[in-house]
């Protein structure tokens, strides 16, 4: 899996592992979320996504997924405060993610195999429809299709340099 440097217009490999606790990230170095307190939430696992060959490595972002009903939830989602808005150092983070969450909802045997769940912040809602094709179901209730989930596997985790 790539992100895309988005200076030098370069992929650079990253990598996606379950987090342990002294990998997650601090709200002192502008993390919104407390992911020492996620961490410690029952039927839940922490990943974080790195750069392969990041020397420091850099946390460049986390997802944290629930098994919720026998659903995979993507209960916490977040980026790297340098990789936020137009000025961003590494693109397609939120979509390996993303696609990292669909990837295992995959494993389920059970009916929702391949659905990826989530609630939405509101400002967020029609970025997830229109760049990750997500359905919004109630409110700021969505889903991501098994369908769709493929497709985000193949751009943002299978895909070549």
């Amino acid at each position: 899996m790539f992100v895309f440097q988005v200076e030098s217009g370069l992929l650079k490999e990253a990598e996606i592992v379950k987090a342990r606790s002294n990998d997650l990230p601090l709200k002192k170095d502008g993390w919104n979320f407390n992911w020492r307190i996620a961490f410690k939430k029952a039927d839940s696992e922490i990943y974080i996504l790195r750069l392969k060959k990041d020397k420091d490595k850099t946390v460049q972002g986390v997802i944290q997924l629930v098994l919720l009903n026998g659903m995979i939830s993507m209960e916490l989602i977040e980026v790297h405060p340098s990789n936020r808005g137009k000025d961003k150092k590494f693109d397609f983070v939120s979509g390996c993610l993303i696609a990292f969450g669909c990837r295992e909802s995959f494993k389920l045997d059970n009916e929702y195999e391949g659905y990826l769940t989530f609630e939405s912040k509101t400002v967020l809602i029609d970025i997830y429809k229109e760049k990750y094709g997500a359905t919004q179901t109630f409110r700021n209730k969505m889903y991501i299709s098994p369908e769709q989930g493929i497709n985000l596997i193949s751009k943002y985790l299978n895909h070549k340099k």
